[in-house]
């Protein structure tokens, strides 16, 4: 089931990114006074009293400086985020005031039917929190008054996340029963050339010029009788690349397509080999616990000495190292060579996902990796796993119940994932740990009883 869509906007240097930080818990977007600076949109998950959402990150457009752009980027942004977002965050800077371009966003916010929250940033003080009632003037309910880089008021913000957000659905039979593919990768890398030679037909327009596809296409096929859904995605484009702003905003429709498979096939060209992008694209599927597939484009461009999916493999791993568990394919969509290796490498990434891991096994294994090289110690305290159970999770998730949550160093975190792949397998997936206190296990059985 896809998480629902909180995106921030609002005008350059608001505090977008800081506040991005504060709620998935984690300092991913580069923050600097400089207008702009955010290159990219970022998203990240959060988590907030057990309900997940996605969040999203908008890069801001500074009207007064832009060469390429006037209102009508700002409107773009907006209308994205009103066309894909469920609850959308406009944040304002309290200290500064309304401004044109703030009366310009609150108009267009007004004209949807979306949820929106005014958020007044950098209320730091008594005289700043006073100057919010110019907010009013917009036509919203009260803002909320938070201070993103201290964090006052961000929970009480989150609070009204949730209230906002759509109440959780089950998904249609339909969507459970079939396999979910996205198609995700930078422009012109070939992703509707392969979605054409998988089908055998040109249901999506082919077209030279970066950017043709803007909007995900489902398309329904069967597979030695799995059904399949293969979701072909508009491209990740950098900002300073783009023609048409629209491009800019592009990614929160891949990210959406994203959150709605269960598999995604990131599409990378051999001629050019891996750039900053796609490396992205990488991260963000692994974050959301999608499974990934690479898949190289375009080998009837390079030399047969590299063709073969070995040579990539070796290749790429320096640049999807935090993904070595992802197989590699390499394809010519234009001559069909290696098309037949797609669909059972993801089907196989997706059986893998569903794969069990019994308790006996699962704490055996972990016994032993213990014994085998104990946790490193840290000021006199060792870490110590009590239990460990499979979570219910759509992807590949294991709880361990420890004695201190803040014993488990990144490196053994990294090893005990090792060793739980050596066992399981989980080809293709990421593998999440989540750590709890024994206490909370303890706690869980005496209110069961």
């Amino acid at each position: 089931m896809a998480r629902p869509i909180v995106a921030i906007v609002g005008r350059p240097n608001v505090g977008k990114s800081t506040l991005f930080n504060r709620m998935i818990g984690q300092r991913k977007a580069i923050v600097d006074p400089l207008p702009g600076l955010t290159r990219d949109r970022l998203y990240g998950v959060a988590d907030w009293r057990g309900r997940e959402f996605t969040v999203v990150d908008t890069a801001g457009l500074d009207l007064d400086t832009a060469q390429d752009s006037s209102r009508a980027a700002i409107e773009a942004q907006t209308r994205i985020a009103i066309d894909q977002a469920d609850v959308i965050l406009l944040l304002l800077d309290v200290r500064q005031g309304l401004t044109p371009i703030d009366r310009d966003i609150g108009q267009l916010l007004r004209k949807s039917r979306r949820s929106v929250i005014v958020v007044a940033n950098k209320a730091d003080s008594p005289t700043e929190r006073h100057l919010a009632h110019e907010v009013l003037e917009l036509g919203f309910e009260e803002p909320s008054l938070i201070s993103a880089q201290h964090g006052l008021g961000v929970g009480e913000l989150l609070d009204r996340v949730l209230e906002a957000l759509p109440v959780p659905e089950a998904a249609a039979a339909s969507e459970e029963a079939a396999d979910r593919l996205a198609i995700m990768g930078r422009p012109n890398v070939g992703k509707s050339s392969l979605l054409n030679a998988l089908l055998g037909d040109e249901r999506a327009l082919v077209s030279p010029t970066p950017g043709t596809t803007r909007d995900p296409i489902d398309t329904e096929l069967m597979f030695d009788g799995v059904p399949v859904v293969l979701v072909d995605t508009a491209g990740i484009r950098r900002k300073s690349s783009s023609r048409d702003r629209l491009e800019r905003y592009s990614l929160l429709r891949g990210i959406h397509a994203m959150e709605r498979s269960d598999v995604v096939l990131l599409v990378i060209e051999a001629p050019t080999g891996v750039l900053a992008q796609d490396q992205h694209v990488a991260g963000y599927a692994l974050e959301a616990g999608k499974g990934l597939v690479i898949v190289v484009n375009k080998i009837d461009l390079v030399e047969p000495a590299t063709r073969k999916p070995a040579y990539w493999r070796m290749a790429l791993a320096g640049d999807f190292k935090f993904a070595s568990f992802a197989p590699v394919v390499t394809v010519s969509a234009k001559t069909k060579e290696g098309i037949g290796s797609i669909m059972p490498a993801a089907l196989e990434v997706v059986g893998q996902r569903r794969i069990k891991m019994p308790p006996n096994e699962l704490n055996r294994v972990l016994r032993e990796a213990f014994l085998e090289h104990p946790p490193p110690s840290f000021k006199g305290r060792r870490l110590k796993v009590t239990y460990a159970t499979q979570s219910s999770d759509e992807s590949p998730t294991v709880v361990l119940f420890v004695n201190d949550t803040g014993l488990l160093h990144f490196s053994y975190r990294r090893y005990l994932e090792k060793k739980v792949r050596e066992r399981f397998g989980l080809s293709g997936n990421p593998l999440k740990l989540v750590l709890r206190s024994e206490e909370s296990r303890r706690s869980r059985a005496r209110a069961a009883k």
